[in-house]
């Protein structure tokens, strides 16, 4: 606190500020008053004076009182300002006024930007409007008189409406409207006709909550229009401060087109990601690849690249000769575009205000402490919008830089034998890596072994070479097209070296580890025993290599000499100093001498014999508490009371559930799937289209910590049940996959054959009176389909494949459940035929019923309910889906037996835990309208 209250101050700034979000009226008191106890128990031992104390608490009560206050603004002024409540107003047509506040993005047939209201209108029932007569198919022109109509529909609307920012969502009908929609430009003043939508929460536990990301924004509500009809615009009148924002995404959006001109694809995505910040058409798959090797952050515009261009700048100022503080000030005032034309995301804003104090501190002469600019940085982003602390690229940009300043000075004596670039390469790699663990794991659930090495091999090659040589072409593109194109055909050269070096690396896929998203407590655990090994390790190394003398023995200077540190962690033993003079051995001069005798001072105090016995024990409870905690970490998903466990997950208008056994094996029944109706135009197709399997339902199962898939049970060959399994089988593994001996006659179910025979799956068709036994609590009966017909070998095309749905009961515990697919009722009435051959007598009930078909009318007939006697039921359907499921006569039947049913349209996902006690039902939502 002493030296650097700054920092001090910074941290409890962040510590009352994570309280605020995380805890709420008592247990925030509480956590509060157990916070302001540190700083008064530190000023009275004698560590810091009142005054510095008295500081800290300041800034741990502004900062959670700030977070609330913050938390207090944003809410929604539109159910006030309209007169109705939340719950009405979803889905309500409105017309909005107001002024684009982003840049406006277009992928595939949709356009996103975000609006800054100045007045809406809620449309009344029954009312027109003009996007939906013939005029407004029309091409339009901005109606001044309609946004004048808006903003005075009432004064209290213009009053309380304004400011209140909108996510605006338009998707184009025609392809020649796509260059209507490019004339859309941040500052337009628009009137827009749409549909009010709430943002969707999080529907499965532990998954994305979208409405709480947007509430980070400080967006509560999307508005959904229909074609460039739905909306008018018009360039802003005069000049305001927003313009200088419209200029730089002009400015990018030129330099973006250079680049699609001077490099081919996939090199221009990947290329426009690296240069100027442009990730949005990246190549999916090579950012998945980059991802898995975590090796994102050289995608990402940070502090790497705010280093290099701050340093070429000062190396070509200073080469025309201009003096030391001219060259930081025209710096200086360079650093704010590059931040700009960059995209301005949270990192390279850390990165560049870093720079810009790192720059007025050195123009002005001033003490530089690494330390101390960060946390300036940090305080001012966070006075700025408090909501950047929940921002993941806020959290790893000043985390790893914290990181890297604190641990690779206690690290770097570990790697003195190595010679000096390579010592100092290994541990800033080593200690990036260990620092953003934690993180990794907690958002993105998978850590690959071998990111030490990509990130050791790849960065350097990338920041300096392939960097530069983007950049180098971006800035010859007008001047000298030729050799602009010449330095583009290197620049893929070297980018296809490195696209196979990371399609090589990632080859090895037992070195990606997927964990558990681990707790807030886990992580500081993590960093404590992490900086007490390196801290130990690092006394340790020094202490070997200082001398040691008695309290009588007089210490030669020669022998100090011998000792002295050189550098960061490194020591040299010896001296040898080539002069005109000739050479000189083991000539000390004064300022060696004083560090040698005061390193060797310091450690008097402690004599080698005693600190090595209580240091090395240290060492070994650190070690030892690391190993505990990531093993903990890494099997958090395992039940220890012997329960089992079946998630009936939510995918929308599909179906996927999971099965976990009380042995730890993990069964996923069907996987969901996005539909498509018919072959879609070209233009329309996006770049990175919502598809279940790779957005909702892999990281899911990477969130629980499941490692691997002991089976998978795919029903049958429809896309709602087999198109999400694609990203699961690309990206976990899987030991087995059961399906209905059938082949379904589509692109879709023919690649994920092929998918799983190449990653070693192996297949079983599966028929009636065939079991499986994952362990001894556990058993699965399969009832359907019925075995092939005579002499028949091989798989044959079905295309009902409802028909074929594999039906199973499962045994859990004394537990039983019913697994249907989408079977229909002339499949009931074959399985009611062997069940009742099979000695399986009727009334003798199950637990709970997975009810057919999401609910449609074509199966769970009044004879099956008859027959198994389901305690519960449950029902996976999408919200508001086009087939009307579940159907009101299945909801009838299950009622007249009283069964207790549960969907997953109205309480998404349902988690049954599954003990010898019984089975306890939980599910996410409470009630539909939440």
């Amino acid at each position: 606190m002493n030296r650097r209250p700054l920092l001090s101050f910074t941290v409890c700034w962040v510590a009352g500020s994570a309280a605020g979000c995380l805890f709420s009226g008592h247990s925030l008191l509480f956590c509060l008053a157990v916070m302001l106890l540190l700083p008064v128990v530190w000023a009275v031992s004698g560590g810091i004076r009142w005054r510095a104390a008295a500081l800290l608490v300041m800034g741990l009560i502004v900062s959670a009182l700030y977070w609330e206050y913050s938390e207090v603004r944003n809410v929604s002024l539109l159910p006030g300002v309209l007169g109705q409540p939340v719950s009405e107003l979803n889905e309500a047509y409105v017309t909005a006024a107001g002024v684009i506040a982003s840049p406006v993005e277009r992928d595939g047939d949709r356009v996103d930007f975000v609006v800054k209201l100045s007045g809406i209108r809620l449309h009344q029932q029954g009312e027109q409007s003009a996007a939906e007569g013939e005029e407004g198919k029309k091409a339009k022109v901005f109606n001044p008189n309609l946004a004048a109509e808006t903003d005075a529909a009432g004064a209290v609307e213009k009053k309380q409406a304004k400011g209140e920012l909108v996510a605006i969502q338009i998707k184009l009908q025609e392809e020649s409207e796509i260059a209507v929609a490019a004339q859309w430009q941040r500052g337009d003043q628009v009137v827009i006709e749409g549909e009010l939508i709430r943002p969707q929460i999080t529907r499965n536990f532990g998954g994305f909550d979208y409405r709480s990301y947007l509430l980070t924004q400080k967006i509560h509500w999307l508005l959904k229009g229909e074609g460039i009809t739905s909306v008018e615009a018009k360039p802003p009148i005069s000049w305001e401060p927003s313009t200088i924002l419209r200029w730089n995404d002009k400015a990018r959006s030129v330099l973006g087109a250079e680049m699609s001109r001077l490099f081919q694809e996939p090199h221009a995505g990947y290329m426009k990601g690296l240069v100027i910040g442009i990730q949005k058409e990246l190549d999916p798959e090579t950012f998945r690849q980059f991802s898995q090797l975590g090796l994102t952050h050289i995608l990402a515009i940070s502090g790497m690249h705010v280093a290099v261009y701050v340093g070429v700048i000062l190396i070509l100022l200073r080469r025309c000769r201009l003096t030391r503080e001219t060259a930081l000030t025209v710096t200086l005032l360079l650093v704010p575009v590059y931040v700009l034309l960059s995209g301005a995301g949270p990192s390279v804003i850390r990165a560049g205000i870093m720079s810009m104090i790192a720059l007025l501190a050195a123009r002005l002469g001033m003490l530089k402490d690494g330390l101390n600019i960060l946390a300036a940085s940090a305080l001012m982003m966070l006075v700025w919008n408090p909501y950047l602390l929940l921002s993941v690229s806020f959290q790893l940009s000043f985390l790893v830089t914290a990181g890297l300043m604190v641990y690779t000075p206690l690290a770097a004596p570990l790697f003195r034998r190595l010679p000096g670039w390579l010592g100092s390469s290994l541990s800033v790699t080593i200690i990036a890596q260990l620092v953003s663990f934690p993180l990794t794991i907690y958002y993105f659930n998978q850590f690959s072994l071998l990111s030490v090495v990509a990130n050791l091999l790849l960065v350097p090659f990338i920041t300096f070479l392939v960097l530069p040589l983007g950049t180098l072409v971006l800035m010859l593109g007008r001047v000298w097209n030729a050799a602009a194109l010449l330095i583009a055909q290197l620049a893929e050269l070297l980018n296809n070296a490195t696209f196979a070096v990371v399609e090589w690396v990632n080859s090895f896929t037992s070195g990606v580890l997927i964990w558990a998203s681990p707790s807030i407590l886990w992580i500081c655990l993590y960093y404590c025993l992490l900086y007490g090994l390196l801290h130990m390790l690092k006394r340790r190394t020094e202490a070997k290599l200082v001398p040691q003398f008695m309290d009588d023995e007089t210490r030669p200077l020669a022998e100090l000499e011998r000792a002295e540190p050189r550098g960061k962690g490194r020591w040299k033993i010896g001296r040898n100093v080539n002069s005109k003079y000739g050479n000189t051995t083991n000539q000390p001069d004064l300022l060696s001498t004083a560090n040698s005798r005061i390193a060797a001072l310091a450690f008097q105090s402690y004599p080698q014999s005693s600190l090595s016995r209580w240091s090395y024990l240290v060492v070994i409870l650190c070690v030892v508490g690391l190993t505990i905690l990531l093993y903990k970490g890494y099997n958090a998903e395992t039940l220890r009371d012997g329960s089992g466990s079946i998630s009936y997950l939510d995918i929308g208008q599909g179906d996927s559930s999971l099965i976990t056994t009380p042995g730890g094996a993990h069964i996923l029944v069907d996987g969901g799937g996005t539909v498509s109706f018919g072959n879609r135009e070209e233009w329309r197709i996006r770049r990175s289209p919502f598809e279940v399997g790779a957005k909702t339902l892999l990281p899911l199962l990477k969130q629980r910590g499941i490692h691997r898939l002991d089976a998978v049970i795919l029903t049958h060959g429809d896309q709602d049940h087999a198109g999400g399994l694609q990203a699961v089988l690309e990206g976990m593994p899987v030991s087995a996959m059961l399906f209905n001996g059938t082949l379904a006659d589509t692109e879709p179910y023919s690649k994920l054959m092929t998918t799983a025979l190449d990653a070693g799956v192996r297949l079983y068709p599966v028929q009636q009176a065939m079991t499986l036994a994952p362990d001894e609590a556990t058993r699965l009966n399969f009832l359907w389909p019925e075995p092939p017909a005579d002499g028949q070998t091989l798989p044959e095309k079905v295309e009902d494949q409802n028909h074929e749905s594999v039906v199973f009961r499962l045994e859990m515990n004394g537990r039983s459940f019913l697994f249907t697919g989408d079977m229909d009722e002339a499949a009931e009435e074959a399985i009611l035929h062997f069940a009742s051959q099979s000695g399986i007598k009727q009334g003798n009930p199950i637990d709970v019923l997975k009810v057919a078909h999401h609910g449609s009318k074509t199966a769970t007939s009044v004879d099956w309910l008859a027959f198994w006697n389901p305690g519960a039921a449950v029902i996976s359907a999408g919200v508001n889906n086009l087939y009307g499921h579940p159907h009101g006569i299945v909801l009838e039947r299950l009622s007249d037996t009283g069964t207790r049913v549960y969907r997953t349209d109205q309480q998404g996902e349902i988690q049954l835990r599954v003990g010898k006690e019984g089975i306890t039902v939980r599910h996410q939502l409470t009630s539909y309208s939440d």
